[in-house]
């Protein structure tokens, strides 16, 4: 299984942009899906999640800003970020725990997409 991240890019402040990962491979479900950030000199953090059945959940400082999605049917996961500031330059990094049948699930990590917001 490997996951895709695509859509970063540089945006000026108070701009948007939707990442997009997509997961390929042997693929017999996708439980939660999340993307996380990391910028530079600074720890990974989660930005939000998403569960099977359509749950989210937001760290506080993207509530309102940041809007996470999923389409099963194309095994991808969606950030739609607006109103960006230069704070939110990182790369960005979505992960899902996958299971490849009914008995096993693993997580997987994308290899990271960077976000620069201009000032």
């Amino acid at each position: 299984v490997q996951l895709q991240a695509s859509g970063g890019g540089l945006v000026q402040n108070g701009g948007s942009l939707r990442l997009s990962c997509e997961a390929s491979g042997y693929i017999f479900r996708i439980n939660d899906m999340e993307w996380y950030r990391q910028a530079p000199g600074k720890r990974r953090e989660l930005v939000a999640s998403v569960t099977r059945d359509g749950r989210t959940k937001y760290a506080d400082s993207f509530q309102g800003r940041f809007t996470i999605s999923r389409d099963d049917a194309k095994n991808a996961v969606y950030l739609r970020m607006n109103s960006l500031k230069p704070e939110d330059t990182a790369v960005y990094y979505c992960r899902a725990d996958v299971q490849p049948n009914r008995n096993y699930e693993y997580e997987y990590w994308g290899q990271g997409t960077l976000v620069t917001v201009s000032s």
